[in-house]
């Protein structure tokens, strides 16, 4: 049987554009740990593998660790309105 090797997915991610896109979708989520993965996904991307640490798949980082990491990254938290369904609204 042939030995498989683990698919390191930060190389896909190596654009801003890229990044944006999966930080963007995780924040939608609201998905505590889609979160976390994504962050480290761009900062082990971004060869900052120092941010990465500072993130635990299994923890809660605080705001300031959140805002810090985001920071590092070429990135800041923004906050959007959404309608009844939930659906950002256009604005």
């Amino acid at each position: 049987m042939a030995k498989s090797e683990p698919f390191d997915l930060a190389p896909c991610f190596g654009s801003s554009e890229a990044s944006l896109d999966l930080l963007n979708d995780a924040f939608a989520s609201c998905d505590a740990g889609y979160v976390l993965h994504a962050l480290s996904l761009v900062a082990h991307a971004q060869d900052k593998n120092v941010v990465a640490q500072s993130l635990s798949e299994d923890g809660d980082p605080r705001l300031t660790t959140l805002l810090g990491v985001t920071g590092a990254l070429g990135f800041r938290l923004a906050v959007i309105a959404l309608d009844d369904e939930g659906i950002a609204a256009a604005g």
